[in-house]
């Protein structure tokens, strides 16, 4: 097992640095959108659909409507907002699982809800791509996600007691989620230090840090509840040794977009 997470990440990692950091425009937003269509692939699988034709279909349904946000790219504030809405709504779900399961048991609502998960995150990147140092904050967002699980895995393993969501996902706990959040703003603390950022800037950043990666956790609890309910350990086989593409990006979905809402109302952008 461990050779294959090796072999695959040797053989996944230059081709995902290249993508995200040498490709731009159109390109970029169809490497990412490839991406996210194998997600989406994925996802009827944990929708409950298991058929190769079905999952196909609801992952040209996602092809088709990412295109048509790059040719309407004025939906892209709704698309961001909504998603902010839908991980906050999300929050409440994990909490309340396995009862929250009644609400969103539906095959065409966890298709919905999949739409809710993947848009949001490429139109997310597509955004970030356009905005001042549009690699720096693909990084920024990605370093947060990161040092959070690092954080996450040690703290737990060292201090873990108390569990974060034990019917969704009993690995977790809140000394590891503290860890991780303990970690992301110490490097948010940082660069801010760095950057020279004045008091007010660095206060704005560690709370908007501190928000990111609270969602983050919860993308991954989501999809978490949702393998749980599908009976499912991994998302796919797609990445030997990894899993699937939703069990590698599960965090970076809730991020993303609301790493770009943060932003946009500091004011870095606008869609």
């Amino acid at each position: 097992m461990l050779k294959q997470r090796v072999l695959t990440a040797l053989v996944l990692l230059p081709v995902a640095l290249a993508g995200f950091f040498l490709l731009d425009g159109a390109a970029f937003s169809l490497f990412i959108g490839l991406v996210v269509t194998l997600g989406a692939w994925e996802w009827a699988r944990l929708a409950g659909y298991g058929r190769q034709g079905e999952r196909w279909a609801y992952a040209a349904l996602v092809a088709v409507l990412m295109l048509v946000c790059s040719l309407l790219p004025q939906l892209a504030g709704a698309i961001l907002l909504v998603a902010l809405l839908w991980w906050l709504l999300a929050t409440v779900m994990v909490l309340t699982y396995p009862d929250s399961s009644y609400f969103w048991g539906g095959r065409w609502r966890r298709l919905l809800i999949g739409l809710l998960i993947l848009l949001p995150a490429w139109q997310g990147l597509v955004l970030l791509k356009q905005w001042p140092l549009a690699n720096g904050l693909i990084i920024a967002v990605m370093v947060l996600v990161w040092a959070a699980d690092i954080g996450a895995y040690f703290s737990g393993k060292a201090f873990g007691k108390r569990k974060l969501a034990p019917r969704v996902s009993p690995g977790k706990s809140w000394e590891g989620f503290y860890g991780g959040l303990a970690l992301s703003l110490l490097i948010t603390f940082g660069v801010g230090l760095y950057r020279d950022w004045s008091a007010r800037e660095l206060v704005l950043a560690l709370i908007g840090a501190a928000l990111v990666v609270a969602l983050s956790v919860v993308g991954d609890l989501t999809e978490s509840m949702f393998k749980r309910q599908a009976g499912l350990k991994d998302s796919s086989s797609l990445l030997p040794g990894h899993g699937g593409v939703l069990d590698r990006i599960d965090s970076l979905t809730a991020a993303i977009p609301v790493f770009t809402v943060l932003l946009w109302a500091a004011g870095w952008g606008a869609p």
